[in-house]
């Protein structure tokens, strides 16, 4: 068994995984990378955000197209080429994965393609992943040499980012007809109906895809509305704007079991309001998206003592360190926000505290949220009923800006919403601040971006409100709806 000793081991080369390593390399440390996949990446990359926003992009094509008319331009959509709309999709993922190996060489991080595991706080044992003979190794982008059957990686300190993957209804493992997240983008076309479980992004994010394409699409949810953990007039909102686009939302839904069809298609059962009586929904394919599971169910996490809580995630402090001296965790697998830029910043956090930095850790709180839907929603910091919840905030207060006095907003034929959350810490009480920021509208994925800003550096409302926004743009939605949070509106009463 061949053996090799590196400054840091890191289990998973998602964006948890890859941002670890990548600055700690920058800090000078030596580090291995250790993936089961072909490729680097994780879910991210490979099989969710880059695949999914890809097709996304094809289907804002269409909507621009369609909603073309309105202005007097007539645009005629004859078909999709389902061929080149594939090539477009794994073109993207590839080139991104191209990259990412490129720069990881680099910066001089060494990556092992196998299955590993936790032998004891320092070592990590890799074997041959995905019916591969040998463990590989690559130093240079796009160059690997196999190693050995079996590897040892001797490490100083050890981070698992092994991710999640999508969570099965109960009693109805994926299979057939009922698909996961990964199995829907695995798709080479577009179903011409389809049933949608769930209310978060990935299940917005389909419905949105699949309507625009023209799919005939069912969402079920179990609330009276979407995302109905977020801010209630932008979950409300999103929830008007894909029914007026012709998705058919079914709220206060419980769904019981779903039978596969033998050659084609699924039935979901459920009830409604509490009701027993149970109603049908067929679709071409189901998707179920009601969350993801964290992957640390390898018998290494137990036997190793890293200490899990009730729903399987690893404990950590706000530095990423776990129970185990020299072992970290991140991502997907930690509680919080599965996001992967949310992974990135632990990463890096990671990193610089193994190095002897003194890093700020990750706040919750100003980690954006952004769901890429038809319109997009995005939103970081407080919702007031939050903020009045707390105790070391004083004189909560939430204003809502009308997004339709907007120009470009008016222009784009879009409806959306937007709410500020402001107050004071009891430590200032002085000093209003912006707490929280909620917008449905067209890119607001890129508008989140400022307001994420004011958030995490804790600006003055006064102060941002000053802030002088491009006329006319859509952001300038957001510097109208701070002065208005400030108490001195300009275009809006």
């Amino acid at each position: 068994m061949t053996e090799q000793h590196f400054d840091i081991a890191i289990i998973g080369a998602g964006p948890g995984g890859y941002s670890t390593a990548l600055r700690a390399a920058e800090l000078g440390k030596s580090v291995a990378l250790i993936e089961r996949d072909a490729t680097v990446g994780g879910t991210c990359l490979n099989r969710g955000c880059i695949p999914s926003k890809a097709l996304l992009t094809a289907a804002h094509q269409v909507e621009s197209a369609r909603m073309a008319k309105r202005t007097g331009i007539n645009i005629e959509i004859q078909s999709i080429d389902f061929g080149r709309l594939r090539d477009f999709r794994t073109s993207t993922v590839e080139t991104m994965t191209r990259g990412l190996a490129g720069l990881l060489a680099h910066r001089g991080v060494t990556v092992f393609h196998g299955e590993a595991a936790l032998r004891d706080g320092h070592t990590v044992q890799v074997a041959p992943a995905g019916g591969a003979a040998q463990v590989t190794r690559s130093v240079k982008a796009g160059v690997e040499e196999p190693v050995d059957d079996t590897l040892a990686i001797h490490a100083d300190d050890i981070v698992l980012a092994t991710g999640s993957r999508p969570m099965p209804l109960p009693g109805n493992p994926f299979s057939g007809a009922l698909i996961d997240s990964t199995q829907a983008l695995e798709q080479n076309t577009f179903p011409s109906n389809a049933v949608i479980i769930g209310a978060g992004a990935v299940a917005l994010e389909f419905a949105s895809l699949w309507n625009a394409a023209g799919s005939d699409v069912t969402l079920l949810i179990r609330k009276d509305r979407v995302l109905s953990s977020w801010e209630r007039r932008a979950s409300m909102t999103l929830t008007r704007e894909l029914k007026r686009r012709g998705v058919n939302i079914v709220p206060r839904t419980k769904v019981t079991h779903v039978d596969i069809g033998v050659n084609l298609g699924a039935t979901v059962h459920y009830t409604q309001n509490g009701s027993s009586e149970e109603r049908t929904a067929y679709g071409e394919v189901v998707l179920a998206a009601i969350g993801r599971l964290p992957n640390t169910d390898a018998d290494w996490f137990t036997s190793n003592g890293i200490v899990l809580d009730e729903r399987g995630y690893v404990e950590t402090d706000e530095y990423g360190r776990t129970n185990v001296p020299s072992i970290w965790a991140l991502g997907d697998i930690t509680a919080g926000h599965a996001l992967a830029h949310r992974a990135f910043e632990q990463g890096i956090v990671i990193a610089e505290s193994i190095a002897g930095l003194d890093p700020k850790p990750v706040l919750e709180e100003t980690v954006p949220q952004v769901v890429f839907s038809f319109p997009e929603a995005a939103c970081v910091g407080l919702t007031f009923d939050e903020a009045k919840l707390r105790d070391d905030i004083v004189d909560p207060k939430e204003t809502a800006y009308p997004m339709l006095s907007n120009s470009r907003m008016l222009m784009s034929g879009e409806g959306g919403s937007m709410t500020i959350v402001s107050g004071a810490y009891t430590s200032d009480p002085e000093t209003e601040l912006v707490l929280g920021v909620h917008i449905v509208s067209p890119i607001a994925s890129d508008l989140i971006a400022e307001a994420e800003q004011l958030v995490g550096n804790h600006v003055p409302l006064a102060d941002a409100a000053r802030l002088i926004h491009p006329h006319p743009t859509f952001s300038e939605a957001l510097g109208e709806g701070l002065l208005k949070a400030d108490g001195r509106p300009l275009h809006t009463r």
